[in-house]
């Protein structure tokens, strides 16, 4: 068999994945299955994007059959995010590409809709919670919360309280689906209440945190002003916008499995949202992010970043912020974000404890940072409240989910993982 025009030679003759899976027979997303379950091996054009399999390899399976050694394991089909070599590609375009040109609006309508005139469509009114009636009802839950709770356990509530007050949630077409994503991100950020700006308290007309005082600016905008009290400079405004980007979509990370399986049941788009809520959390998640600010707020000053790390390396944990499963040699979203923050505020002493941190890490060839580690830092350097790189990823991810939400309601199949099962004998 001869394969021709699939990549460089370098050694070994190289084909692309539609070549590899039609030889072997397969869908492109079983061929995929094989590699992380290590039946095949991949690497990737120069291009950073394209897979590429060598071709001795597939016809070597191809000859011995399909490998049955292993389970199979759930494969999901779906055109929202590609992952590459260390970034991922929403509906093709690159992730970090658009991290500096769009606004998260405009990317969660590209990941909703995949129709390229979004791009044309600025200026757009601001995103709005509509009725008013249910971002008052969050707002007033949130003051019986205990004032020291974090920021992604408040959205847990605001998302609950404004899916009880909207009479289309169960409406579960795509255009409606995307109409209640900008009522409900507006609606999560508008109604988390603003931290309390230092020096004596000033009270507005309408009070913090109400609707009258959440009606214009961007999503970045209006999410600084409730995880930050000090005014946003135009730099680290910049990288809360990139940062939001970056984080709208990771194709099946754990909460947007737990979310496509909750709207394969049906489930509306708010009940869908707080499943992805309840899994983000974990510390192996978007949690992290949280555990790395804790980490650099042992850090006083750089010299104090070998003990902190010491510690946790004694204690058998984890570093929060370094490592990834996907991105092996590396998270380009999180240099990205690190070199915005950078630009933004030179010099900060809690850029400094960060790099002493880096420094520390790559000193004992532990894992390389990824985007938790660079939303640490820029909360830190902002000032933000504990906690907003969480709100952040919260914020951010609820676009992804509804994206994986639609494929689901459209495909109208009930997900079902099977167990196998290691119990005691059946009598």
């Amino acid at each position: 068999m001869i394969f021709i025009n699939y990549g460089r030679v370098v050694g070994v003759e190289w084909i692309d994945a539609a070549t590899a899976a039609e030889r072997l027979g397969i869908k492109p997303a079983t061929l995929y299955a094989y590699v992380s379950r290590g039946v095949l091996r991949r690497r990737h054009g120069e291009d950073g994007r394209r897979s590429l399999f060598s071709a001795e390899e597939i016809e070597r399976l191809a000859r011995r059959g399909r490998p049955r050694s292993q389970p199979p394991e759930l494969v999901i089909e779906s055109a929202v995010t590609a992952l590459g070599v260390d970034r991922p590609y929403y509906r093709g375009i690159d992730a970090l590409g658009l991290a500096g040109t769009a606004s998260f609006e405009t990317v969660a309508e590209w990941l909703w809709t995949g129709d390229r005139d979004v791009w044309q469509a600025h200026p757009r009114e601001p995103w709005r919670c509509e009725p008013e009636d249910g971002l008052r009802a969050a707002i007033a839950a949130q003051r019986a919360l205990p004032r020291d709770l974090l920021p992604l356990d408040r959205l847990q509530v605001i998302a609950t309280v404004l899916g009880a007050s909207d009479t289309l949630r169960y409406q579960l077409d795509s255009a409606s689906v995307a109409a209640t994503g900008r009522r409900l991100i507006a609606g999560l950020v508008d109604a988390l209440p603003p931290p309390t700006p230092p020096g004596p308290a000033s009270a507005t007309a309408s009070g913090p945190g109400s609707p009258a005082d959440s009606r214009g600016g961007s999503i970045a905008e209006r999410l600084w002003s409730r995880l930050c009290p000090r005014p946003a400079t135009p730099a680290l405004l910049g990288a809360l916008q990139a940062a939001l980007v970056l984080l709208a979509d990771h194709e099946l990370a754990a909460s947007t499995l737990a979310a496509r399986v909750a709207a394969s049941a049906r489930a509306d788009p708010y009940a869908v949202v707080l499943t992805g809520f309840g899994v983000l959390g974990g510390p192996l998640h978007g949690g992290a992010s949280y555990g790395a600010e804790r980490l650099l707020a042992e850090i006083a000053e750089p010299g104090q970043a070998a003990r902190a790390i010491a510690e946790r390396v004694r204690r058998g944990e984890r570093i929060p912020g370094f490592g990834h499963s996907i991105y092996k040699n590396g998270d380009a979203r999180g240099a990205t974000l690190l070199d915005l923050v950078n630009q933004a505020a030179p010099g900060h002493e809690r850029i400094a404890a960060g790099q002493a941190v880096l420094a520390e890490m790559r000193r004992r060839h532990l894992p390389d940072r990824n985007i938790d580690f660079a939303l640490a830092i820029l909360a830190a350097v902002s000032g933000m409240v504990p906690g907003a790189g969480e709100a952040i990823f919260a914020v951010a991810r609820t676009a992804g989910w509804l994206a994986h939400a639609m494929e689901e309601y459209e495909r109208g199949s009930l997900l079902r993982l099977r167990a196998s099962y290691t119990g005691p004998p059946i009598t």
